[in-house]
């Protein structure tokens, strides 16, 4: 006769297919911890509230314990024929303790139980990947810093646009993990309630303490309605967007790097320990762990999907589709985890060329714009400004020159509110020192923004 938890109702043993399809042991079982320190604080409530016998809360408590010890230190296996975490611990507690293990489950459904260790596992692993990610912004604050003068060309379009730094540039990145920052806090806190206590769907009968175990569990609050507290993935999708746009991030700065890497740039060299070679071309240095992290990216966002498509069609309150969020969300935190530990190291071990950087900013006439600006200032209208400084530049292709080598009387043939100090106004040293403006690429406004983006990165 079956051996299920759930024996009774069938007289038919399952079809061996439908128990491995049915099985979640296989990827949930990394939720031991979550789910035997859960079921120890509903033993406690449980002897607490006298639904059981004290000395039987007492014994329970102690037995979960032990299988904990034992599943560390390797001792205890888990069954891969277990239909679960949660009927595995209950198995081993009951074949540890005979009828008192029984009694672990009163008063608990596996579905708020199930909810409760997922909700659990989740924050755990939310505040590692905020550790993570708060590293590594601090890694890109670090690298700022030494880089508050190194000038290089912004781009728009892919195309030199106008004279910024690299601080500046790396610190637009540490604005969005910011962002990212509270976009995981945001989720945290959402899926900060204790759900225990709901029942299959319908709550219970017996006088249960929802909040004693809430407290035990350091969670925030409890969840308001039983049929919401089992049949809730939200946190689960909101979690996985935002790791959805942390890989974003981190998928549009590794495009930054392989272009950086690039000799049609040249801006960056990455450290030996962060490439990889070609198995027919010698003279290959590949970075592979930016592209692989672009390619990651995909990978993030179809969990998401996943978790998406599967809760679009479910009637309250669980069903077994349900079964899938834990593959999905468990695969988006393991993939950010593995790239943020990855791509941290990387950057912060990453050559930086400054001279290149400089020498890029010097063609593709990106202090047009400050040319266009020094006739503004003498009292020209912008529009007027932009047009000849667009003749300015075409006479320099023509030439073959660029602004700053441009002869003063070409400049004064086209407008006589040209004088020598022309060349002072578009030298790129002043071009990046005068752009003032709160967020801009001065250095003293690049300092102002690291300071926040540290200050920022000190509430999580």
């Amino acid at each position: 006769m079956s051996q299920k938890m759930w024996a009774g109702r069938f007289t038919k043993e399952a079809d061996e297919r439908v128990n491995d399809f049915n099985s979640s042991i296989k990827f949930d079982a990394r939720m031991y911890r979550q789910d035997i320190t859960g079921s120890i604080a509903h033993a406690v409530m449980l002897g607490e509230c006298g639904i059981i016998e004290k000395s039987e809360s007492e014994t329970i408590v102690k037995g979960l314990k032990e299988i904990l010890s034992d599943i560390d230190s390797g001792k205890l296996q888990f069954d891969p024929n277990a239909e679960d975490i949660h009927m595995f611990v209950e198995a081993e507690l009951t074949k540890r303790l005979g009828d008192t293990g029984k009694r672990l489950h009163t008063a608990r459904s596996r579905n708020d139980q199930v909810a409760l260790d997922v909700r659990m596992t989740l924050k755990d692993e939310t505040r590692e990947i905020i550790a993570l990610l708060k590293k590594l912004t601090q890694t890109v604050t670090d690298i700022a810093k030494k880089h508050t003068l190194t000038i290089m060309p912004g781009y728009t379009h892919l195309q030199r646009a106008q004279p910024i730094t690299f601080a500046h540039h790396l610190m637009a990145y540490a604005n969005m993990f910011v962002r990212d920052l509270g976009r995981l806090k945001d989720a945290y806190d959402r899926t900060d309630t204790m759900p225990l206590g709901s029942g299959a769907l319908a709550g219970t009968t017996y006088p249960i303490d929802r909040q004693r175990v809430c407290d035990l569990l350091g969670f925030a609050q409890i969840t308001q309605n039983s049929l919401d507290g089992v049949s809730d993935r939200d946190f689960c999708c909101e979690l996985c967007s935002a790791l959805s746009i942390l890989m974003m991030h981190l998928s549009r700065f590794s495009e930054e790097v392989i272009l950086w890497c690039s000799w049609e740039f040249k801006f960056v060299e990455l450290d030996d320990a962060y490439a990889t070679g070609s198995s027919i071309m010698p003279q290959k240095k590949n970075p592979d762990v930016t592209e692989l992290i672009r390619g990651k990216t995909g990978r993030v966002y179809g969990d998401l999907m996943t978790l998406l498509t599967m809760m679009k069609g479910i009637p309250l309150a669980y069903n077994k589709d349900m079964q899938e969020d834990k593959e999905a969300i468990f695969d988006a935190i393991d993939t950010v985890k593995l790239c943020l530990v990855t791509f941290d190291p990387m950057l912060a071990t990453m050559k930086v060329l400054s001279e290149n950087m400089r020498m890029a900013a010097a063609k593709g006439f990106i202090n047009a714009t400050d040319c266009a600006d020094y006739l503004v200032k003498k009292g020209m209208p912008f529009r007027d400004a932009y047009k000849i400084t667009g003749t300015l530049v075409h006479t320099c292709i023509e030439k073959g020159c660029t602004l700053e080598t441009l002869e003063l009387e070409c400049y004064k043939e086209l407008c006589d509110k040209f004088e020598s100090d022309v060349f002072d106004a578009i030298n790129l040293d002043t071009c990046v020192m005068q752009r003032k403006s709160e967020g801009g690429p001065a250095p003293e406004r690049v300092k102002e923004q690291i300071e926040y983006v540290e200050k920022a990165i000190e509430k999580y």
